[in-house]
């Protein structure tokens, strides 16, 4: 399937800035699953400072903005072939060691929940298992937005029992890495209907044979060709598709508009 994809960011200040920095994880890589047949970045208001490819293997922009103007917009867009593979990814790939994806950060410790969470796992082989945690994850947490924030942890949400896609991603990484399973967050994109407010979210464990595979506890689901991947890291932190530090005493306003289609 070819999806057509455009992502908006538009940042407004009430005053000039006295200096920010923003990072952006917004350029899909080519692989198993998908291949990129156009891809551009157009930035107003702010300046590249950088390039590069970060631990994770993610094209990562640093940019830099100062004074005027008072508004910044990022626009991403392209166009990305994508096929089915039940959400098998395959092999590891990267500079990132894979012990780094069984060490728990602040965002998917794990406490009681999470444990009690694990067990629930049960027998079976390892694809079994982690399917059965995926539908766990989406039993105990219902998706209703507002109701957490960028910074939740996996298991204040699970306490919680309400969510978003991240929270859905945190504590499936947390109760897979409790269970001996290197896990992984994913930031990108899922095609629905008409203009979403953000990109999607998943996550992905490494099994022995296949390699990584993708899990969606928000709709129940492996990824398939409706997916497309932009990031992977540890967890929502090193993944966010726009991320930054601004100085000064500006009022910030924020905008997102996203459309996927076939």
């Amino acid at each position: 399937m070819r999806l057509k994809i455009l992502h908006r960011t538009e940042y407004g200040y009430d005053a000039p800035l006295s200096y920010g920095l923003q990072r952006l994880r917004l350029t899909p890589q080519s692989g198993r699953t998908q291949t990129v047949v156009s891809w551009q970045i157009k930035v107003d208001g702010a300046r590249e400072e950088l390039r590069y490819i970060d631990g994770f293997g993610n094209e990562t922009r640093l940019l830099s903005i100062e004074g005027e103007p008072r508004s910044i917009a990022i626009t991403a867009s392209g166009e990305v072939d994508t096929i089915d593979t039940a959400g098998v990814t395959g092999p590891h790939r990267g500079f990132a060691p894979m012990w780094l994806f069984e060490a728990e950060t602040p965002l998917t410790a794990g406490g009681k929940k999470i444990a009690a969470l694990a067990k629930g796992m049960g027998e079976g082989d390892d694809l079994e298992r982690l399917h059965r945690l995926k539908d766990l994850v989406a039993d105990r947490v219902e998706y209703k937005a507002g109701t957490t924030t960028s910074a939740t942890t996996a298991e204040d949400a699970l306490k919680i029992g309400a969510g978003v896609c991240q929270d859905h991603a945190h504590i499936f990484i947390a109760a897979a890495r409790i269970s001996g399973f290197p896990a992984r967050y994913v930031s990108g994109y899922l095609m629905k209907t008409g203009e979403q407010a953000a990109s999607h979210a998943w996550a992905e464990a490494y099994v022995a044979g296949l390699g990584w595979v993708g899990f969606d506890p928000s709709n129940r689901m492996s990824p398939d060709e409706t997916y497309v991947a932009l990031a992977t890291g540890r967890d929502y932190r090193d993944t966010a598709p726009v991320s930054g530090i601004r100085l000064g005493q500006a009022l910030e306003t924020l905008a997102v508009h996203i459309t996927v289609e076939q």
